[in-house]
């Protein structure tokens, strides 16, 4: 059995190797000839306001193009030195320092975290004192989707990268270390610690000394902050009275400030320093136009490499011909094929904004698209149409067939809405409606172990919430039903929460939970991990 196994999966790599020859043939050298016409459609289909464009390939001139405006309502274009939030890619500017520290010998990816940061420390024994440099990157840590969120999202927060770091010990494990893949934005910011520590720099500093300085990438930043009158894109989003996803897009009040988890998501970079971002990717390692190493080949291979298998979940109808067949997340990228095809890719997101760089190690091109709207959708048709192009294959109608699959999305939404609305009125209708106490009963302050502390108080029109680290997540609750509230927060960018109180035998008030509103919610609201117990 074994022989006929290696026999197979020879005759499998030679077929698919003699399949890459043929395709080469048909490989473009310069960009889509239609490719201002097929980014203006999505803009419009999509809605977005502005979009940028860099594609860089090795021996070809890098292209940059830039659609649209800033800011819905105002005149001022998009062009290739625009800042943009370019959101979770900042990780791999994360991982890339460490890779310069692995090369100045003062880590290994295997370096343990405890004999760096002495105080790190999770729930889990074992994971605290064996958890990896490389472990912080790939999302094994034990902890659930998203854990640990609250402590800086919605933005701003009060808190200081230490005191994340330690609150972190009191987060419950969704899983033993290294056996779930479950994406954490707490361990790139412990990352950053890491890179502090060792380097003897700040994350910022060296993420400036290191990359920003040999690239020349000039008009890049580590912070969320600009100055007034920068040339910056401005962030959009759907709001809604019921959920987020649906409605007319709108400019946000503000752009967010997440420098206090810089590590793992503050960048604001443009086209134009993203391109050269690419071709030191696409170098693996080397800068091309200056001819020195920023980090070695041997590292930019273990950035690369595949450590742990990501769950594939099925396209959407319409969109099966770019099913992945396979996806893993290695150090600060994420690996997956399109159609037949190894992808080096992640994307990036913040409120208002969404980003996505990819890269084609066998046909040496790479690609960025940055969108000042949350239209992921509109992503994936560019995404698509380029890979198409790149690879010489067919390229159908993306856009048409994604526009669906967000209406799609949109309705499924609605009806789980809807849904969860009929069973609990069929439910409180067959009960007491309650609340169980009169609403002075419910106020008074509450805390929950990693987060802290959250406060409720009585006003002469009802209840009042507030987190008391997160000032955004403030706002009036709304009785539902029995015990249960809804949060309705101030900015209605964000999702609301129901509020639950649990009573003990003796009637008062034993702990507090909630949970997102909204089926669509982002995993960054992670409320379920929340677990308030009165402070008496």
């Amino acid at each position: 059995m074994l022989n006929k196994t290696r026999n197979w999966l020879g005759a499998l790599v030679r077929a698919t190797a003699t399949s890459a020859l043929l395709l080469a043939t048909t490989v473009h050298a310069t960009p889509p000839a239609d490719l201002d016409a097929y980014a203006q459609h999505v803009l419009e289909a999509f809605e977005t306001p502005g979009m940028s464009v860099a594609i860089v390939q090795r021996g070809q001139p890098t292209v940059l193009r830039s659609y649209g405006v800033r800011r819905m309502g105002q005149p001022a274009q998009v062009d290739e030195n625009t800042l943009f939030a370019i959101g979770s890619t900042t990780k791999a500017f994360t991982s890339a320092v460490l890779a310069t520290l692995v090369d100045e010998g003062k880590l290994t990816w295997d370096t343990k975290v405890s004999d760096v940061l002495p105080g790190f420390k999770l729930q889990d024994a074992y994971a605290s004192s064996e958890m990896t440099v490389r472990d912080l990157l790939v999302h094994r840590s034990g902890l659930g989707l998203g854990a640990g969120d609250l402590l800086f999202y919605p933005p701003p927060s009060d808190r200081t990268r230490a005191e994340i770091v330690h609150s972190l010990r009191y987060i419950k494990p969704a899983s033993s270390f290294r056996s779930t893949f479950a994406y954490s934005n707490m361990m790139y910011l412990v990352a950053g610690e890491v890179i502090k520590a060792v380097g003897g720099a700040s994350w910022e500093e060296a993420v400036r000394q290191r990359i920003f300085a040999p690239l020349q990438m000039t008009s890049s930043t580590t912070s969320s902050l600009l100055p007034a009158g920068a040339n910056r894109a401005w962030p959009h989003s759907r709001i809604t009275t019921d959920m987020r996803g649906d409605g007319p897009v709108v400019a946000l009040a503000a752009p967010v400030d997440i420098d206090i988890v810089g590590p793992t998501g503050s960048i604001q970079s443009s086209t134009a320093d993203i391109g050269r971002w690419l071709e030191l990717q696409l170098g693996r390692g080397l800068d091309p136009r200056t001819n020195k190493r920023v980090f070695s080949e041997a590292q930019a291979r273990e950035m690369w490499t595949p450590q742990m298998v990501v769950p594939v979940a099925p396209n959407p109808r319409g969109l099966e011909l770019a099913q992945a067949a396979y996806k893993a997340y290695a150090l600060g990228w994420s690996v997956s094929d399109y159609r037949g095809t190894q992808i080096v890719a992640h994307g990036g997101g913040v409120p208002g904004m969404v980003v996505l760089l990819a890269i084609v190690p066998s046909r040496d091109v790479a690609f960025a698209v940055f969108l000042n709207s949350e239209e992921t959708f509109a992503l994936s048709a560019m995404q698509y149409r380029l890979l198409d192009h790149y690879l010489g294959l067919p390229s159908p109608d993306w856009t048409s067939a994604l526009v669906a699959a967000r209406q799609a999305r949109v309705a499924s939404g609605r009806a789980a809405l809807a849904a969860d609305a009929a069973a609990q009125e069929k439910l409180a209708n067959s009960r007491v409606k309650g609340p169980s106490l009169p609403l002075d009963g419910y106020a008074g302050r509450y805390r929950d172990a990693w987060y802290g502390d959250a406060t409720i108080e009585r006003t002469a029109t009802g209840l009042k919430i507030r987190l008391e680290h997160t000032p955004a997540l403030a706002g009036p609750l709304e009785h539902v039903r029995f015990d249960t509230f809804v949060a309705r927060w101030a900015d209605r960018s964000l999702e609301d929460a129901y509020v639950t109180f649990a009573l003990n035998a003796e009637g008062a008030i034993d702990r507090m939970t909630m949970k997102a509103v909204s089926p669509l919610a982002d995993f960054s609201f992670d409320y379920p991990d929340l677990l308030f117990k009165p402070v008496r």
